[in-house]
């Protein structure tokens, strides 16, 4: 979430491009996708290298970063409509089309050609691949169809995918408990963003996005659809320990916060309002890291 502090430090510090730049990037959200892709790989790795670690540390941030900025240049004249976006970078002007364009294909190659080299060649290609589909196909679509969400869930999950992947020795490949780790990441996007977009929904609307699962937007429909796949996350949470490759107390870990993430879920389906949707929106951003962790243990 954009803070008007923040904002206004931008557009009022002696370096407001520098700034600029640093709130085109997002870091923030940067920190936490670099948080998944490290916990997968300590998850999954045998033998823990830490140039491959700093490799994804700053290669992900990089990558998520670029992603970030593109879907900001493509959105410059939408963000000025919605009040959570209008002091962005773009919409004041602290930054040309051409700054950010530059600045964001920059570090988008050096964050492809770290990753690729650093870790392996598959970990490069999937972080260029989820700066196309985050800025080329989820970008436009958000004023499409809802499924939309669908297609952003994909970059969002990658980020897990490339940490085990980094995992695997010489050109990369894709394990089965990588691919639950992506899975659990993946689903988990769907609460979480929908509980944002709901609160949210009446600013959204101002640039005509449709991220809720209805297009009539706060719906029956859309708040089933949040309860529903937060018992899909949960279910998928225990994967791991049927497929053993966890053991007992990982797995009581991960169905407690399922447990706190469903009463939350609940009661916004009885309740759907802003401010139930706002701590859902809270659970799940504790949810994920703690049962990352948990899963790390593997005990």
């Amino acid at each position: 979430m954009e803070t008007n502090s923040i904002n206004i430090i931008v557009q009022t510090t002696k370096y407001p491009k520098l700034l600029g730049y640093l709130k085109l990037s997002k870091l923030r959200l940067g920190s936490l996708v670099v948080f998944s892709a490290i916990i997968t790989y300590f998850t999954l790795t045998d033998n823990i290298q830490w140039k491959q670690v700093l490799a994804l540390s700053l290669g992900g941030l990089l990558v998520t970063s670029a992603a970030n900025g593109f879907n900001q240049i493509i959105e410059k004249d939408l963000d000025k409509l919605m009040d959570r976006t209008r002091l962005r970078p773009m919409p004041t002007r602290v930054l040309t089309v051409n700054e950010a364009f530059i600045f964001c294909a920059f570090i988008g190659l050096i964050g492809t050609v770290l990753l690729w080299v650093f870790t392996n060649p598959l970990c490069g290609i999937l972080g260029f691949f989820s700066i196309i589909l985050y800025a080329l196909i989820y970008t436009p679509l958000k004023r499409t169809t809802p499924f939309s969400v669908l297609v952003g869930a994909f970059p969002g999950a990658l980020p897990t995918l490339i940490g085990g992947v980094a995992a695997t020795e010489g050109f990369g490949n894709i394990t089965f408990f990588a691919f639950l780790l992506f899975m659990i990441q993946f689903i988990w996007q769907f609460p979480h963003f929908w509980a944002l977009a709901w609160f949210n929904h009446d600013d959204y609307a101002k640039a005509n996005f449709h991220l809720l699962p209805s297009k009539k937007g706060k719906d029956d429909f859309s708040k089933f659809q949040i309860l529903i796949y937060t018992v899909f996350l949960f279910i998928v949470s225990i994967l791991p320990f049927v497929f053993q490759f966890v053991g007992l107390l990982s797995t009581l870990a991960c169905i407690i916060c399922g447990l706190a993430l469903l009463l939350q879920a609940y009661n916004f389906y009885r309740l759907p309002t802003n401010e139930h949707a706002k701590k859902l929106f809270l659970v799940t951003l504790v949810y994920l890291p703690l049962v990352q962790l948990a899963i790390m243990t593997k005990s």
